[in-house]
């Protein structure tokens, strides 16, 4: 239970970081980019790789794609937390799971309980309750949006990491390093032309505020897998625990640190994604 509890406080800290990010103006491109650098680092340290699975390793139409997504989502992460906030951001990525789970019952015919099925509704009732906000001030703009990107984003980067899985050419670990190798390039390749075209400053605070992202980051997903393999025989509860201690802690965090403000309705679309949750993995 320790890993699930430190890979929880790695993921809400992550969130904590993009918070503080407007505050004390980090260039968030910037900060992505060097975090997928530090992860990089980080992973070849812990995971130990060989070289030759480094160097030959299959780059197929998957690794691309989480390549790309990966980077794209986590700026669209950023925007989120920023504008609509930590509580909202963090329901709306940790009920991605809905996506992969449509995936799975309608584009693979697989066999889904009464639970599951209830646990699906309620989750999109959750989803339109936790966004649900009765002004519509100009200045808000389509701030809305940001959560639904996130939402959808992390859906299909989970489909892509369950399709990375069944590559047996090279480890699963080793195939997650070549992915941040690829979310570096394609990062890097950014703010070079922001840097170029753009006259965008590379500033040295972006790279320290990368790396310590990229470290809360990177330990977030290594004791989520430690946690995996501890409790191997109750995988749902893994699952369960580490997203209602996510949309938890960062409730608690973002309502009490950064006075974040939820009607009525959002609490009850806080209280329905952790019964959503609980229903889908079937842990009760």
């Amino acid at each position: 239970m320790i890993f699930l509890l430190i890979s929880i406080c790695c993921s809400v800290t992550v969130a904590v970081l993009l918070k503080l990010a407007k505050r004390y103006k980090i260039n968030i491109t910037q900060a992505v980019t060097w975090n997928y650098f530090f992860a990089i680092c980080l992973a070849i340290v812990f995971y130990r790789p060989t070289l030759h699975d480094l160097v030959f390793a299959p780059i197929n139409s998957v690794y691309i794609a989480l390549g790309i997504l990966l980077p794209v989502v986590f700026l669209f992460l950023a925007g989120s937390v920023r504008n609509i906030g930590i509580v909202k951001t963090d329901i709306a990525q940790r009920l991605s799971l809905f996506i992969p789970l449509l995936a799975a019952y309608f584009l693979f015919n697989e066999n889904f309980s009464t639970l599951k099925i209830v646990g699906l509704t309620v989750g999109f009732v959750a989803i339109f309750l936790t966004l649900f906000k009765k002004t519509t001030q100009k200045s808000e703009g389509l701030s809305w949006l940001y959560p639904i990107f996130v939402f959808v984003g992390f859906g299909i980067i989970d489909i892509l990491f369950k399709k990375v899985a069944q590559i047996k050419a090279i480890p699963y670990t080793t195939s997650l390093i070549v992915i941040f190798i690829l979310a570096f390039v394609i990062s890097l390749i950014s703010i070079l032309y922001l840097s170029v075209v753009k006259k965008q400053k590379i500033e040295f605070i972006n790279f320290i505020c990368g790396c310590i992202l990229g470290f809360f980051n990177f330990f977030n997903i290594l004791f989520y897998l430690k946690a995996h393999r501890a409790m191997a025989d109750n995988p749902s509860v893994v699952f369960a625990a580490m997203n209602m201690g996510v949309i938890i802690l960062g409730s608690l965090v973002g309502i009490l640190i950064f006075k974040e403000k939820l009607n009525k309705l959002n609490y009850w679309g806080l209280f329905l994604a952790l019964v959503a949750i609980v229903l889908i993995t079937n842990v009760i």
